[in-house]
């Protein structure tokens, strides 16, 4: 019988009653979904000021090149009309003078100056020399005055430069995060292989992750399947162990690999005595170091992830293969490990996407060839103060991020992983 019907057939005033009754159902599921949106409005609230608003505001950094057009107006203006060819003439080098003059009055040229260093190394001292330099009232010709202080004014490369630093919205820091540039011609071309960073660093940065991912994999689903298979009692004591460094600081944890890792450590140390190798072995301040040091931090996150899932396949499932005839490593293989791949794809999701981020265990196990992106841009916020650069690394870290999630969606399907 179809609603329809159902409905015309009851008496009457019967189907009124049916109706306002759905619609109290529908009023009700409507209040509730708005009285859950307000209890979880103050915690979205705080996310958005604290989270998501930094973010974006960083990646934002990466197109925007506010230094120059808002130091030196007058030149950002002028230059904007240059056709690019040779040396500009006398009406753009007087918005240059300009600008410098009341720049350097305000105390605003550093920023300019740090800005265009990131051009070319000379930049920084040619406009702080300019600006030193200059006569205390203005000349009548801006332009031998200045050719006249520092040559490098009457060179077309110094005012490519200028040209680029005055545009924002730019593509300069996104081309740098990758390695690239804008020639003379305006092409983009990449950089030669001897001043490529960020590229390597990505790529590294990917390598170390992937192999850290592995080895957590092959160390984590043994200790799992182990704390799954043991009675309450004596899993939930050993699950003591793997908990137990959640509450250890991670700066601690670290420093104590750095210990035992040295040339001088328990583990050289060990080793040595025990006659098993004749020389220190070098097991930090390189590779190994790191790889040892994000494996002690991360293999908790793939244990507990693939123990949530094997607690709760039956182990029934093993004793009907094994009475049907099947071997123990056989029933294992084909019936236990696939039920348990859903756990092993979130805890290789999970391990990965950390270790992208990582930073201090590659600072301080790691050496010279170590270094991850993440460290890259923590560099340029604290040290360099590029925070354009940095928000360029850091949208290409989010994209990369995204890109991952994609297709381990697509091969895995992460939308039917247990996470616990």
């Amino acid at each position: 019988m179809t609603p329809e019907l159902s409905v015309r057939s009851l008496p009457a005033g019967a189907g009124g009653a049916a109706g306002s009754g759905a619609e109290g159902y529908r009023h009700e599921r409507r209040r509730a979904a708005r009285d859950a949106l307000l209890l979880a409005l103050p915690l979205l609230l705080f996310l958005l000021a604290t989270f998501i608003t930094p973010i974006g505001l960083l990646l934002a950094r990466s197109v925007q090149n506010s230094e120059v057009p808002q130091t030196l107006p007058r030149l950002t203006q002028a230059i904007a009309h240059w056709n690019g060819e040779g040396v500009p003439d006398e009406p753009v080098f007087a918005a240059l003078g300009a600008d410098l003059s009341a720049a350097s009055q305000s105390g605003a040229l550093g920023g300019v100056a740090r800005r265009l260093n990131f051009y070319q190394p000379e930049m920084r001292s040619l406009v702080m020399r300019a600006a030193r330099s200059l006569p205390d009232n203005a000349p009548a010709a801006w332009k031998p005055v200045l050719i006249g202080i520092d040559p490098r004014w009457g060179e077309h490369e110094t005012w490519r430069i200028l040209k680029r630093a005055a545009q924002s919205p730019t593509p300069d820091y996104l081309l740098t995060g990758v390695d690239a540039q804008v020639n003379e011609r305006g092409a983009i071309t990449a950089v030669n292989a001897q001043s490529a960073v960020y590229l390597p660093a990505f790529g590294r940065t990917v390598w170390i992750s992937g192999t850290v991912t592995l080895i957590c994999l092959l160390l984590g689903y043994g200790v799992a399947w182990r704390l799954a298979t043991l009675p309450p009692r004596q899993s939930a004591r050993l699950m003591l162990l793997v908990i137990i460094p959640f509450w250890t600081s991670l700066l601690v944890r670290i420093t104590a690999w750095y210990v035992l890792l040295q040339p001088g450590g328990v583990i050289n140390s060990l080793l040595l005595s025990v006659g098993l190798v004749r020389q220190p072995l070098p097991l930090v301040f390189n590779r190994t170091g790191v790889l040892i040091g994000m494996t002690h931090v991360l293999l908790p996150y793939m244990i507990l992830a693939i123990y949530s899932v094997m607690k709760s396949v039956p182990p029934t499932y093993m004793r009907a293969a094994q009475s049907l005839g099947a071997h123990p490593v056989t029933a294992f293989l084909r019936i236990y490990v696939p039920q348990t791949l859903p756990g092993v794809g979130a805890g290789c999701f999970l391990v990965f996407l950390l270790a992208l981020g990582y930073y201090i265990t590659p600072a301080l196990l790691g050496g010279a060839g170590d270094e991850m992106i993440s460290q890259l841009i923590a560099q340029q916020t604290n040290e360099l103060l590029n925070w354009g650069l940095a928000g360029a690394l850091s949208l290409y870290l989010v994209a990369f991020t995204v890109v991952f999630y994609l297709i381990f969606n697509r091969l895995v399907g992460i939308d039917r992983l247990r996470f616990g």
